[in-house]
């Protein structure tokens, strides 16, 4: 980020809800022109750190600067929201029914920037016909309505979005394609993005950097092929993906476990000794000259992929990725590898 203006700078920030922390020492950088995921199970702070980013919330403690300015500090708001440069989209879209698209958009800016705005523009880049301008909010389906409402939030041409589950009510197929054009929506006004989400594969494919949350403490922040080939622990592990934690003996660099002996990543190799390790189900291979018998206990089938659950002796459950049509049977007996490195955590994990 040395080369990059940074938009949104969160420090330390904490916010407790009676005994609950819901935000616990948060750090966050957003750097101009990024797209970052706040990604994190239901209940672990991630829409109170966007509502406290927004104004709409206080903090406890800690410190929120946007666009080098200090919006909050010392258990107080010093700038209002209205005077944050903020774009806010909610879960819901949340239009205004009586207003038709044009003036859901122009919604809230002054007079003069109404008769300016470029409305057919936006709709455009957001992959919405300008015709849709006239249209009554409850004429569009819900991908085009949350369209719109980023749309009416990047009019007012914000230096930063803030993305609350947008696409959590749609279905798997619109959530995808609205992702994708909001992303580039966002890319082509200039401005950056904070995207709260659930959902993993959301977070994985339309974020430059990742942030996992849990509890209300950030886990891992880093590109999203570093949190999923290299997570800095067994939740980030297992909350984004799947796989499977193992007991193993770590040893000048290897693993032993339950499916082998095989290398783990040197940047989070522990100590010599007792350690869990992590496998993703693309590294288990089922392999005729596999070290480990195993039986089938089950499988999960997507289509063009199955997820395998293999048994073996010491750990009842791990899983291995296997092509479609190349689909065992439960029950059959199969013999397992394992490729790649493994995934190591120290004590201090």
């Amino acid at each position: 980020m040395s080369d990059q203006t940074c938009v949104l700078d969160v420090r330390k920030l904490t916010r407790s809800f009676g005994p609950v922390w819901a935000l616990d020492g948060v750090d966050l950088t957003v750097a101009d022109g990024q797209v970052v995921a706040v990604l994190g199970p239901s209940g672990c702070g991630k829409t109170t750190l966007l509502r406290i980013i927004a104004g709409f919330l206080p903090g406890d403690s800690g410190s929120v600067d946007l666009a080098g300015r200090t919006v909050f500090a010392d258990g107080r708001s010093r700038v209002p929201t209205k005077a944050r440069n903020v774009g806010y989209v909610p879960q819901e879209g949340a239009l205004f029914p009586h207003l038709d698209v044009a003036a859901n958009i122009t919604f809230g800016l002054p007079r003069a920037e109404r008769r300016r705005a470029d409305i057919g523009g936006l709709l455009e880049i957001l992959d919405l016909d300008p015709s849709l301008a006239t249209r009554a909010p409850h004429e569009l389906s819900g991908g085009q309505q949350q369209r719109v409402a980023v749309a009416r939030a990047l009019a007012r041409k914000p230096s930063l979005l803030l993305l609350d589950e947008p696409f959590s009510s749609l279905d798997a197929s619109l959530r995808e394609s609205t992702g994708r054009a909001v992303v580039q929506a966002v890319r082509a006004t200039g401005a950056a993005a904070l995207l709260v989400t659930h959902d993993q594969d959301e977070a994985l494919s339309l974020a430059d950097v990742v942030s996992v949350m849990s509890a209300g403490r950030v886990l891992q922040t880093a590109p999203p092929l570093e949190v999923y080939t290299r997570p800095a622990t067994p939740f980030v592990a297992t909350f984004v993906g799947s796989g499977t934690v193992l007991k193993a003996t770590v040893a000048a660099g290897m693993a032993t476990t339950a499916i082998g002996t095989f290398p783990v990543s040197a940047a989070v190799t522990p100590r010599d000794g007792e350690a869990p390790v992590f496998v993703r189900p693309e590294q288990v291979v089922i392999d005729p000259d596999g070290p480990v018998r195993g039986t089938i206990t089950g499988l999960d089938f997507f289509g063009h992929e199955a997820c395998v659950h293999v048994a073996v002796p010491g750990h009842d459950d791990v899983l291995s990725r296997v092509r479609g049509d190349q689909l065992p049977a439960t029950g059959d007996e199969v013999r397992l590898s394992v490729r790649g490195a493994a995934t190591a955590f120290g004590d201090e994990r």
